[in-house]
């Protein structure tokens, strides 16, 4: 089973503002405004874990991306999101809660969503959500530096346009 195509989430313009709500088959569907996060879990080593999303997304099954990523659910705030994906997809509760870094308006690349990007610090080992991920790994900044100019048809739009962003603001 995929996601919950009827889940409600906040509809926003375009300065974040809640202007209704409507489920996420027709928020994509229409490509309109919304909101999400994305987390970049990093060890003691500087290594990156990310996931490839399962082929049961709605959006870009089989894609590389972040280390756990969701929308904002309707009434929700961005900092409680990221806890509960974290939790989710990861089975992951670090010690320090996630680490805001900086926002990103909606735009093309993160469809259509305004992302507040997280840090977090784990180790794991980690119990991937089996509709959410197929499967993940670590990688060292140059590993992924590489890989997205190599191969970026393995790589969600959103990792792509984050990663060179996020990068240097892993470090601890």
């Amino acid at each position: 089973m995929g996601q919950n195509l009827d889940e409600l989430f906040d509809v926003v313009d375009e300065q974040d503002r809640v202007v209704g709500q409507m489920p996420r088959r027709e928020v994509h569907r229409l490509k309109l405004r919304h909101r999400a996060v994305h987390l970049l879990v990093v060890n003691r080593a500087g290594q990156v874990f990310l996931h490839q999303r399962s082929q049961l997304k709605d959006q870009f099954p089989g894609y590389w991306n972040t280390s756990a990523a969701g929308h904002v659910g309707a009434g929700e705030d961005y900092d409680s999101t990221a806890a509960r994906e974290l939790e989710e997809e990861l089975g992951c509760r670090p010690v320090r809660s996630p680490q805001p870094l900086f926002k990103v308006e909606a735009r093309e690349e993160t469809g259509q969503e305004f992302v507040w990007v997280y840090r977090v610090e784990a180790e794991g080992p980690f119990t991937l959500h089996p509709t959410e991920i197929e499967r993940g790994g670590w990688f060292t900044p140059t590993e992924i530096d590489q890989w997205l100019a190599e191969r970026p048809s393995e790589i969600a739009p959103a990792l792509m346009y984050l990663w060179p962003r996020v990068k240097d603001r892993l470090r601890g």
